[in-house]
């Protein structure tokens, strides 16, 4: 059957497609953002359904399902806690799904899906369909799956890589209804974006002398790290390269002025490497769609540390929350209630370790609450997720300065951390340390 008969013959309405979902199944959404129309249609049959395990890798998008209430229908987990989702966490209505270094489990590790939700671009004229912006274990999970629905959306761009799956793979196709979303407005999870302010701008100049001509960078979503792309900091550095999760706002720009070229990468030279690249700004968007400088691959590539390693200069540059004397890095929570997710920050953190010349950077602001807190702890609260172990701490930045962990004592680093902690908590923290590092 020629591909253009079978993707007639699969495409239906929403309402239609989503009856093949029965009370009791275990249903998941892809990674990234969730199709709409799909979603919708799912949840006006909540009335005829139960027992639906529900498994949303990033909520972006506010359903009723997070709300009190729904719990006889959908029994929902999330794999990264975003704002949609952070109630339901907190009041303990919904559960958290632990991923593994690669977001990509071999297959039997996690619970079978009996339906995929998925969006994807409409297919060439080769009968296949790209995964859009992002693309993190999708291929993966739409082979898994029992059966798989996908929302067509017109406006994904498409990208050189491993981004593509064929018709033949997809049980059932839905028109994508367009949401008004402007490019821009969020970053690839779906977070509004904000303006810096002085303490990101301070931040992203310290963090920016840390980085040299030639060196391979990762640059994490959300938080104070993303920054160092967009004030101006690396443009004046040459040949950088990229291999990293994301391609926050700011990094084709750099690209296209010629800052990032991969000319001295010693894997995939000449290209930039991510497994998602949303989040930019039209004209971002627009330069990456079906260009060559850019290839996606799965989270199991990308993620994988072995392959991080194997770049020399490979320097991580990742968020927090907060860091305690020791080195200790969270990045999910603050106590036992999460705010956050792990994302790729363990798996740069352990490749950059151990690549040649390579730096794990974690660039954060020296207070929370208004300047009521600090990010620097001496401890952390019971029931902390630590992210990133002190093993495999390296270097901090705060706006006051930078720290340099590695190969430090308990003590130096307590000293080190205090210096770039804000002033007003730096007579505590050093109170604090004598009672822990000193007799």
């Amino acid at each position: 059957m020629d591909w253009r008969e079978e993707y007639e013959r699969k495409t239906v309405s929403s309402d239609e497609a989503v009856k093949v979902i029965k009370s009791g199944d275990h249903v998941s959404f892809a990674y990234g953002l969730e199709p709409l129309d799909l979603a919708m249609a799912l949840v006006a049959r909540s009335v005829e359904l139960k027992d639906i395990r529900l498994l949303v890798p990033a909520p972006g998008r506010d359903f009723p399902w997070y709300e009190p209430g729904w719990d006889d229908t959908f029994q929902v987990s999330v794999g990264y806690i975003l704002p949609v989702a952070r109630n339901m966490i907190a009041e303990r209505r919904g559960d958290y799904l632990i991923s593994g270094l690669l977001w990509a489990e071999d297959p039997g590790v996690r619970e079978p899906v009996d339906v995929l939700l998925i969006q994807l671009s409409p297919p060439d004229e080769h009968g296949y369909c790209g995964f859009g912006a992002s693309l993190w274990d999708k291929k993966r999970a739409v082979r898994a799956a029992r059966i798989v629905l996908a929302e067509v959306n017109e406006n994904l761009i498409r990208t050189y890589g491993d981004n593509f799956i064929h018709v033949a793979e997809i049980d059932y196709f839905v028109k994508h209804t367009p949401t008004g979303r402007l490019p821009g407005t969020t970053d690839i999870l779906g977070r509004k974006t904000a303006g810096p302010g002085e303490v990101e701008k301070g931040i992203a100049q310290y963090t920016g002398s840390l980085i040299k001509d030639g060196d391979t960078l990762e640059v994490g979503v959300g938080g104070t790290a993303e920054w160092i792309l967009q004030l101006g900091v690396l443009e004046n550095k040459n040949d950088l390269g990229w291999h990293s999760e994301n391609c926050p706002r700011g990094t084709a720009t750099l690209i296209m002025k010629g800052v990032i070229t991969g000319k001295k990468k010693t894997l995939n030279p000449n290209k930039a490497l991510a497994t998602a690249c949303g989040g930019g700004t039209r004209e971002e968007m627009d330069f990456f769609n079906m260009n060559p400088v850019l290839e996606l691959y799965g989270s199991d590539y990308i993620l994988d540390p072995k392959i991080i390693a194997a770049h020399d200069n490979m320097v991580a540059v990742n968020s927090a929350l907060a860091v305690d004397l020791s080195g200790q890095i969270a990045a999910e929570s603050l106590g036992p209630t999460m705010v956050s997710g792990t994302g790729g920050q363990l798996a740069f953190a352990i490749g950059a370790n151990l690549s040649r010349g390579g730096h794990n950077i974690v660039a954060l602001p020296s207070t929370a609450r208004n300047g009521n807190a600090s990010r620097i702890v001496p401890h952390f609260e019971p029931g902390t997720i630590i992210t990133v172990p002190r093993t495999l701490a390296d270097i901090v930045v705060t706006e006051h300065g930078i720290a340099r962990l590695k190969g430090k004592t308990q003590r130096q680093r307590a000293e080190e951390l205090i210096a770039i902690a804000h002033p007003d908590f730096r007579t505590e923290l050093r109170k604090q340390a004598a009672k822990l590092f000193w007799p």
